[in-house]
């Protein structure tokens, strides 16, 4: 029964027609989204302390800009205002 667990069903690869390579071009998708490759590439060699801290604080940064940018997209792009454009007549 752990096969139906849904990490492992988000890994499996179904080949149809015999097509195994655009079965390994979806395989690496999922697992480049999913950020298994970008583990990978940091563990396969020593990471300095500094570069660690480094890397988390940019991740840090980066997630609250791009939650923030998304924030103030959505408020921009949002239609339930009396005019599109608040401010031009």
């Amino acid at each position: 029964m752990g096969w139906r667990h849904s990490a492992f069903l988000a890994r499996t690869v179904l080949i149809q027609n015999k097509d195994v390579d655009s079965a390994c071009r979806v395989l690496n998708r999922v697992l480049g989204r999913e950020g298994i490759f970008d583990q990978y590439r940091r563990t396969r060699y020593y990471e300095k302390p500094f570069l660690v801290r480094r890397r988390i604080n940019y991740q840090t940064c980066k997630a609250i800009y791009d939650e923030d940018m998304s924030r103030k997209i959505k408020f921009v792009m949002r239609t339930n205002r009396i005019t599109p454009h608040p401010g031009c007549m």
